[in-house]
């Protein structure tokens, strides 16, 4: 593919708002992680919370949007100077030329939750109040963000599980490529609900503990949420050094199992070669892989087996969710993020909370965050069904 400016970016997550305190975290090998106590769930699990949510006010010409994922997508949005960003784009390009593409697992569902504690007792009819298309769809974060910077192109949400906002990023791609738009807002945007939390909980896929990415004794996913975006533009003649760009993405579907990978990898293998071929990359370019690595015994195990098979175990590696949670549909683009932090700071960002790596995975893992070149990067996003997505990333000289 045409390689693509990421001309800004962020990300908000347990760890902070903004890529100061992104960085901050991961250079201090720090866990955003805190024991469950969100709402009225009673787990014995941990998550990833952002604690700022509800303190935010949305514009009262969008009241209709009011949800706890939509307040987190203008928290996120507008961290880093990233809205401002958006607007010079609107400016530049005209509001029918900039697109909106972004991900989420269960956009507003905890709406419709609380909604339904409201229910009338006679008839189970939901409160007047409750709005179904602007907060628990899953559009609902494409059409508030379309509205919000009052933007007439093109708007679509993919909702494909934990790859939900790797996959924007190659749907911005290919309209990019194809002319319809000048430049793109991708990104992912997920917060807790009672039923994620419940949901794997009732899987066994929940740890007691803080999530231990591909430690031997690694027990479950811990829960985050999130809100994480990039501006992708065409690449200009002469791109400033130091640029992050977008050099390929990698597509794959193994359908393997609903909520288990292929136990040798398979999807996420043709993912991840997809991702270097799309770039025109050998795997020895790759300098730093930010792993799916969800912190379950069949996830870690199925991608170590992939990565292994493709680079051995020379590349360094981790898996950030000790430090952030599994941000589900927003993943993806939290990922990326930290790619592009690892990108343009010289860092192998570490893995908060693994200790003992499970010896039976040949990889180069880091357990903590060190200094080192990484010209390329690549982030992997695997999610439930099968659906898989690899992103290759790169710096300008």
């Amino acid at each position: 593919m045409t390689p693509l400016l990421l001309s800004s970016y962020t990300a908000t997550t347990c760890l902070g708002k903004g890529l100061e305190a992104t960085l901050a975290g991961l250079r201090d090998n720090h866990s955003g992680l805190k024991p469950c106590i969100f709402e009225t769930v009673k787990l014995d699990t941990w998550i990833g919370e952002v604690v700022t949510v509800d303190g935010q006010k949305l514009p009262k010409n969008l009241a209709r949007f009011d949800c706890r994922n939509n307040r987190l997508v203008q928290l996120g949005l507008e961290a880093d100077g990233f809205g401002d960003r958006v607007r010079e784009a609107i400016t530049r390009y005209g509001k029918s030329r900039v697109g909106i593409f972004l991900g989420t697992s269960t956009a507003g569902i905890l709406q419709t939750e609380l909604a339904y504690r409201r229910c009338d007792p006679e008839t189970g009819r939901l409160p007047d109040d409750f709005i179904y298309r602007t907060t628990h769809n899953s559009f609902s974060l494409a059409e508030f963000t379309r509205e919000y910077f009052g933007l007439e192109g093109p708007a679509l949400a993919v909702s494909t599980a934990c790859s939900s906002s790797a996959k924007v990023f190659a749907a911005a791609a290919r309209q990019l490529a194809c002319g319809t738009i000048d430049a793109a807002v991708v990104g992912g945007v997920d917060t807790l609900c009672l039923t994620t939390l419940y949901g794997f909980a009732s899987l066994q896929l929940t740890s007691p503990e803080p999530c231990r990415p591909y430690d031997v004794v690694r027990n479950g996913i811990s829960v985050g949420e999130g809100a994480a975006f990039a501006l992708l533009e065409r690449l200009p003649a002469q791109p400033t050094s130091g640029s992050v760009l977008l050099l390929g993405t990698g597509e794959s579907s193994d359908a393997y199992h609903m909520s288990s990978p292929h136990p040798d990898g398979l999807g996420a293998k043709l993912a991840m070669a997809g991702a270097l071929r799309c770039a025109g990359l050998p795997a020895s370019a790759i300098d730093y892989i930010n792993l799916h690595g969800t912190a379950t015994p069949a996830n870690d195990a199925a991608e170590g087996k992939a990565v292994a098979s493709i680079f051995g175990d020379r590349v360094a590696c981790s898996s950030t969710k000790g430090a952030t949670g599994h941000t589900l549909g927003a993943a993806g683009a939290v990922e990326a993020v930290i790619c592009a932090l690892a990108l343009t700071n010289d860092l192998l960002p570490g893995s908060p909370n693994t200790t003992t790596c499970d010896p039976a995975i040949s990889l180069n893992y880091q357990l903590r965050s060190a200094s080192g070149k990484v010209r390329y990067a690549l982030s992997n996003s695997f999610g439930f069904g099968g659906s898989n997505c690899s992103l290759v990333l790169g710096v300008a000289q």
